[in-house]
């Protein structure tokens, strides 16, 4: 689907079987919004629900619309028709194929152009400290290679407008820019996430409690600002464990 769709996610019950504070939730192209809250609490159940384009037909009772309407049946059961894409801290390749194999092959599964794969595989270099070449087989790319290679693809490659993704803080790759980057090719981009940059970065974010969404906030320019310091610290944090990870030492470097 190449034209803008919004994203609307209509409340339903928490644990207890009680009414979701929060009543109806919009998303539009180049929004990113995060879902917070404690481990247990139901965040990713709120990812299923939009990955499954619930309607109310999963233990949340949740909704999900496209463009205002309930999305086609054969949205939520052909794989061609799919809308979302999801990136987790756990996935790895199994194809038995190379990086430009693979590729190649997505990009013409989608009908675009081969050569493509050159600018995923740029993109995901800038996402990763550890280089991706065009003959690595997919089965030996680490986590941090997997999740970057798979996160620019979907930036480049994919039509889906919507990403889901949950906790890349721990995908061992450049998580703000990851975001900048899906969220700059204006894709809806919902993160599930503890990490108090990601969920600065968010124009706003729902908190989960008891398993319902029990309030969204909408992130000030102060938060921001805390946000812009945070990120300092966590750069610079970066920077030390790429050193660490050459087998070089710190001192000196702080």
């Amino acid at each position: 689907m190449s034209n803008p769709i919004k994203l609307t996610i209509i409340g339903g019950i928490n644990k207890d079987g009680t009414k979701e504070a929060i009543d109806r939730v919009e998303v539009s192209p180049g929004d990113i919004l995060g879902i917070v809250g404690p481990t247990g609490s139901g965040k990713s159940t709120l990812i299923d629900d939009i990955e499954q384009l619930a309607q109310g037909d999963t233990p949340t009772g949740r909704r999900i619309l496209i463009n205002d309407e309930e999305p086609d049946t054969k949205m939520r059961v052909d794989p061609r028709l799919k809308l979302i894409a999801q990136l987790s801290q756990n996935m790895h390749f199994l194809a038995d194929m190379t990086v430009s194999e693979f590729l190649q092959m997505h990009a013409r599964s989608r009908g675009k152009d081969p050569e493509l794969m050159h600018k995923v595989i740029e993109l995901a270099n800038t996402l990763t400290g550890e280089p991706i070449h065009e003959d690595d087989p997919l089965t030996v790319l680490s986590g941090g290679q997997s999740r970057s290679l798979m996160t620019a693809d979907i930036a480049v490659i994919s039509d889906s407008p919507i990403v889901l993704i949950d906790e890349i803080e721990n995908a061992g790759i450049k998580k703000q820019e990851a975001l900048e980057l899906l969220a700059g090719e204006g894709k809806i981009v919902v993160v599930v996430t503890h990490d108090p940059v990601l969920a600065l970065m968010a124009s706003r974010r729902i908190v989960i409690k008891n398993g319902g969404m029990n309030d969204i906030i909408t992130t000030s320019t102060e938060e921001k600002n805390v946000g812009d310091r945070v990120s300092e610290v966590d750069n610079w944090m970066m920077d030390l464990r790429e050193i660490i990870r050459r087998g070089e030492v710190v001192e000196g470097v702080v």
